[in-house]
């Protein structure tokens, strides 16, 4: 009877022993921030400052997603509106002045640099329009389909 007890008693031991170190070895899951996007811009960063408004796409060079959206946002270039594709390669330093940590990411901004409308990833062309038409007819264009609206 004490040679069961004592193999009961190591058993229990190793296991104690094993989920503690089990425990030490688990990584946590990572963190998730959320990414933010400007709330104001500074016009003098961009060309076409001189335009009522300002729809800036901040993308990289390997994202597929972000040309497509630079191709529906270059529709609404008119001579109220300037569009502007901030390309994280060539434009680095406007990338981290804005804080931009994800991509594409889409700003509307009225002449004053205030950020009206913004959207984090994909967006459609239709969303983008009307955001754009109810920006200029100074009604609130609600939150982007994707993310948080800056204002």
């Amino acid at each position: 009877m004490t040679r069961v007890a004592v193999v009961v008693a190591v058993v229990a031991a190793v296991a104690a022993a094993s989920a503690v170190l089990g425990r030490r070895r688990r990584r946590a899951a990572p963190t998730q921030g959320g990414a933010q996007l400007p709330t104001q811009l500074d016009r003098g960063d961009f060309a076409g400052a001189d335009a009522s408004w300002l729809v800036a796409v901040f993308t990289s060079a390997s994202c597929a997603t972000c040309a497509d959206v630079v191709r529906k946002a270059e529709v609404l270039a008119c001579g109220d509106v300037a569009v502007r594709e901030v390309e994280f390669g060539r434009d680095r330093a406007l990338h981290a002045r804005y804080a931009i940590d994800a991509v594409p990411a889409t700003v509307v901004a009225d002449a004053r640099g205030v950020v009206r409308w913004s959207v984090l990833g994909p967006v459609t062309a239709t969303d983008l329009w009307a955001a754009m038409a109810r920006c200029r007819s100074g009604s609130d264009p609600g939150p982007g389909p994707c993310s948080a609206t800056a204002r």
